[in-house]
């Protein structure tokens, strides 16, 4: 299957460089160099993944997201030159399934897509047809990759899902960062990375209102899915 990228760029230099690593492993490229061009080309072309960068005109790439997860859950990686801790963890906060900041080796970018594409579509739909995963009034059917709780679904990113498919196989186990990381994020676990804080932060947000009531924390452990009190 070769798969469809989309990369959102409003550097010509950039979208070429990045075509020609990426058409090197045989990816469908395809290319955008506005916020509007963008969402036009999600909804139209049906990208199978999204390389988005921040500063663009016309919409920038945080509103891109914004709009994005509201109606998709395409697998988005940010590329950006603001590379602060609080412009990476705004991007993921947003929805961003990974973060690079610029300048960045387009091996690696590439390694990334890869990584992000395996994990998303080759290891969630390697898992039994109709399985249904429960915890409490959480159902996670992961042949449609849908969350609900009490019938009613919510969006997760495909982090956010690979987070909770993992947890809701082994309700009231407890996973380390190392084990969420690499699971999750299909990649060699990074100490110092805040990836997993972040996710973890926005998926509580998601569950409850109440943002220990699902994942719990423990500490110098790690965290773990329980069934909330009545």
């Amino acid at each position: 299957m070769s798969y469809k990228i989309l990369i959102a760029d409003d550097e010509a230099e950039i979208r070429n460089l990045l075509r020609l690593y990426l058409e090197n492993e045989s990816f469908t490229v395809i290319e955008a160099e506005d916020g509007l061009k963008t969402l036009e080309a999600v909804r139209t072309k049906s990208p199978d993944l999204l390389l988005l960068d921040i500063m663009m005109p016309g919409l920038d790439g945080l509103q891109v997201m914004q709009k994005l997860r509201q109606e998709s859950n395409i697998p988005i990686m940010v590329i950006s030159a603001k590379t602060g801790d609080a412009e990476r963890i705004l991007g993921l906060n947003l929805g961003a399934d990974d973060y690079i900041t610029k300048p960045f080796n387009p091996l690696e970018v590439t390694a990334r897509v890869k990584s992000a594409l395996r994990r998303f579509y080759d290891l969630g739909g390697s898992v039994k047809e109709d399985e249904l995963l429960t915890c409490a009034d959480l159902t996670l059917n992961t042949s449609s990759c849908l969350l609900t709780k009490d019938g009613r679904p919510l969006e997760l990113t495909s982090v956010e899902y690979k987070i909770m498919e993992l947890m809701m196989r082994n309700p009231g186990k407890v996973y380390t960062k190392q084990q969420i990381y690499e699971y999750a994020w299909g990649d060699e676990y990074i100490i110092a990375d805040n990836n997993i804080m972040v996710a973890i932060s926005k998926l509580r947000t998601k569950l409850d209102p109440d943002p220990s009531r699902y994942i719990k924390t423990l500490r110098g452990l790690g965290y773990r899915l329980e069934t909330p009190d009545a």
